[in-house]
């Protein structure tokens, strides 16, 4: 009897040994799972942009490698916007700053003299990319007087196909174990865009109208060129200007030259002048989205880069009267 309890006593020892065992186990599993995980995120490329544009493309180019932020709040109009000093904050803690450059980040100069990261890479999308001014003439920025160009260069899809690979470049330069990844998803990114702008030879091609009227500043340069398009605009190309009566005047006249039947305004902008201009013409109202940045509700419904540029040519074809 007494030889039969010690049995059970040490079964029961044991099986706690067993029990005992397995939990530490377990544990350090998990705790070396997290530390794996902790190592895989610092690992990550800590990528910040000025621009949706920016962000969406540096997003699928740097793919699981990178992490990537928008460095302007939802809604912020990139002009007009300042930094605060928890924005300054973050992007000192960031590996790479990626912005368009070309006079559309006004604060951008400041931001980076407050910048204590002396690792910080930077990024300026728009260098050795040909700009364009309000009539649509390329120029080369090195030889074009400061402020005179269109910095919306994203709304040409060669010059974001471009961006993309210089976002590829400087990734593999920062990580070259992850270079061939990033060659390969900026290489898809650019397939999509270019049967993106393939989608807009195709609608834009056969239009009653190839002039778009714009009731605020000239974003849309890049586009209207690409697709043999004029823009006219009431504001020319800085957003803080007014139109003269004298401007007002102009373009009603060549709207009703033209017998424009849509009069087009951004879509953060108040469209009370559009509406003015198109009852002076006969004509409706339609908004165009440059894209710059996303409102919370756009950013939470996980609208893309490709679905405001595809909503963008739709109301073109609507307003151009395009077959």
């Amino acid at each position: 009897m007494i030889r039969g309890d010690f049995r059970l006593a040490k079964q029961s020892i044991l099986g706690k040994k067993d029990f005992l065992f397995f939990l530490r186990f377990f544990l350090i599993l998990v705790i070396f799972g997290f530390q794996a995980q902790d190592l895989d995120a610092a690992k990550k490329i800590r990528v910040v942009t000025s621009v949706f544009p920016l962000l969406e493309f540096a997003g699928a180019v740097s793919g699981e490698r990178g992490e990537v932020s928008l460095l302007l709040p939802p809604g912020a109009e990139i002009h007009t916007w300042r930094p605060r000093p928890s924005d300054i904050i973050r992007l000192s803690s960031a590996d790479l700053f990626i912005y368009i450059g070309a006079d559309l980040e006004p604060w951008l100069h400041d931001l980076l003299k407050s910048i204590r990261n002396p690792n910080l890479r930077v990024l300026e999308a728009s260098r050795g990319i040909p700009l364009v001014d309000e009539e649509g003439i390329v120029h080369n920025v090195h030889e074009h007087e400061h402020g005179a160009h269109d910095p919306h260069i994203w709304l040409d899809f060669k010059n974001d196909q471009r961006i993309v690979d210089k976002i590829a470049a400087v990734l593999s330069e920062m990580d070259t174990e992850g270079s061939s990844v990033f060659k390969r998803n900026a290489f898809i990114y650019k397939e999509k865009l270019q049967r993106l702008d393939q989608k807009f030879k195709d609608g834009l091609m056969d239009c009653v109208h190839r002039t778009i009227i714009l009731a605020g500043h000239g974003a849309f340069g890049y586009l209207a060129r690409s697709y043999n398009l004029r823009q006219i605009s009431l504001y020319g190309l800085s957003p803080d200007s007014r139109p003269t009566p004298k401007k007002l005047i102009e373009v009603v006249e060549l709207a009703k030259k033209y017998r424009i039947k849509v009069i087009f305004f951004e879509i953060r902008m108040r469209d009370e002048l559009a509406k003015v201009l198109a009852e002076e013409v006969g004509a409706r109202t339609l908004v165009l989205n440059p894209g710059a940045n996303l409102t919370k509700e756009q950013l939470k419904s996980e609208k893309t880069f490709f679905d405001i540029m595809e909503k963008n040519l739709e109301n073109l074809k609507d307003g151009l009267i395009c077959k």
